[in-house]
């Protein structure tokens, strides 16, 4: 039994935010329901790569341990159906645009007035006021995220992954998880709202504070950081190494592992912040130092020396390295692969019972519950 066993979570989200948040309830118990239309999710035709069984890896990222039930809710019986499921679940979460759930009769205080002790998640893309639809790659340009990604003299680039999207579906299952406490200690649910450029300034952590409590629009720097040096890809002998110093005691440690012990005294260096503004005179004495041995030499010595640093690998390479240390990263989720949940609990751990479904693979089964109820 996971930790969120017995909640039901009526699921009417698509695509890639609400998924994940709702898939990461359903790793921990709960009994996630997806409601799709009779097309189906549209990540189901998100086309390469596939799984070698015709089904896109986008939609089994993030579907695993859910069941399937299809409906169409401008039909009148499939809309009853869904009312139905609103009335029973514990939660339910849905990222159509502002007012599109109502439509149907399935906003909040249509499900709240027959289920007051439901969390209602609602995540859209630029709030409750605005119906501009919400894609990650809009919200990473107008968030300013694009604006910070690639060198300083190219374009702007986008993050490889849906990173917007992701983020704000842990923001929505935080946000669950935390109404659910609430509605523990007072019977009472509530309506959660969230969106995806909300998230995105939430998440852009140290660059929107640099602009609300400095005054400073950052800018784009390639693969530096504004505040810390050296915290960059750097050049060896045969490639590139990252090379991440978050501490002058680590810069120290840095300086004597390639020879050079006297740069951490020099008035240049000696702390971050005049590093930083002289980064331009260290770089060239580290990346001399750096020339005289490979990244796979120096990767070990300035790891035996308790430096942060590591090698810039592809994906195949980082599940690799996961499984070298231990973490297991793969899984198996109902005869289907996918990538561990990053939880682990010592009583309750994550459980990985149910492939990614099928369209309406348990439409039968979950309208024969709804009739028992």
């Amino acid at each position: 039994m996971g930790p969120l066993d017995g909640i039901v979570v009526a699921d009417f989200s698509r695509v890639l935010a609400g998924p994940y948040g709702t898939m990461l309830l359903a790793d921990l118990g709960a009994d996630v329901i997806k409601v799709e239309s009779p097309h189906g999710d549209d990540t189901r035709q998100w086309l390469p790569p596939t799984d070698g069984n015709g089904v896109g890896t986008y939609y089994l990222s993030v579907n695993r341990n859910k069941r399937s039930i299809a409906l169409d809710l401008a039909d009148a019986e499939d809309n009853a159906v869904a009312r139905r499921l609103a009335g029973r679940a514990d939660v339910l979460v849905h990222n159509l645009r502002p007012g599109g759930m109502a439509r149907f009769g399935l906003g909040y205080d249509d499900v709240a007035a027959v289920n007051p002790a439901v969390v209602y998640c609602s995540i859209s893309g630029f709030g409750p006021e605005a119906t501009l639809p919400g894609y990650d790659l809009l919200v990473q340009g107008v968030s300013g995220l694009m604006s910070l990604t690639g060198a300083p003299d190219g374009p702007p680039y986008r993050a490889g992954v849906a990173v917007i999207d992701v983020m704000t579906g842990l923001h929505a299952a935080t946000g669950i998880l935390a109404a659910l406490h609430h509605r523990d200690v007072t019977g009472q649910g509530q309506h959660i709202e969230t969106n995806l450029l909300s998230a995105a300034l939430s998440s852009l952590v140290n660059q929107t504070s640099a602009y609300v409590a400095g005054g400073v629009a950052p800018h784009r720097m390639g693969n530096e950081h504004l505040s810390l040096y050296p915290y960059e890809p750097m050049a060896t002998g045969d490639g590139e190494l990252i090379i991440a110093v978050g501490n002058d005691r680590q810069f120290r440690r840095l300086a004597a592992a390639v020879g050079a012990p006297e740069l951490a005294d020099d008035h240049r260096f000696a702390t971050m912040a005049v590093r930083n503004a002289n980064r331009e005179a260290l770089r060239p004495l580290l990346l001399a130092r750096l020339a005289a041995k490979s990244a796979q030499e120096w990767f070990r010595i300035l790891t035996d020396a308790d430096i942060p640093c590591g090698p810039i690998n592809d994906v195949a390479q980082g599940v690799e390295l996961a499984t070298e240390l231990g973490l297991a990263p793969v899984v198996d989720a109902g005869g289907v692969p996918t990538v561990r949940n990053p939880l682990t609990f010592s009583a309750t751990p994550p459980r990985y019972d149910l492939a990614p479904p099928a369209l309406d693979q348990h439409g039968p089964e979950i309208r024969a519950w709804l009739r028992e109820g």
